[in-house]
């Protein structure tokens, strides 16, 4: 029994290599501007879609570790809470 192998042809390895490389260059990182940081702070960019179900975990979550914080804006790192 003959066992054929398959070989690609020019074309569409090229094919292949510019959807590899579309991809991993959509996977660069960017900082985002300082006029942008506005977007990032809207409530519709929050992880949680339940602000009362989020406080709720964040308090389960002190309780269980005897600690809060750490999770919202406390201040400028000055000390002056």
């Amino acid at each position: 029994m003959e066992h054929f192998l398959i070989t690609p042809s020019r074309s569409s390895r090229a094919v292949c290599a510019l959807i590899a490389a579309a991809a991993l260059g959509g996977c660069a990182f960017a900082p985002p501007q300082p006029w942008e940081k506005g977007n990032l702070a809207k409530p519709q960019m929050s992880m949680g879609r339940d602000p009362l179900d989020q406080a709720f975990t964040q308090h389960i979550y002190g309780s269980k570790e005897a600690a809060s914080g750490g999770y919202g804006v406390g201040g400028g790192g000055c000390g002056c809470n």
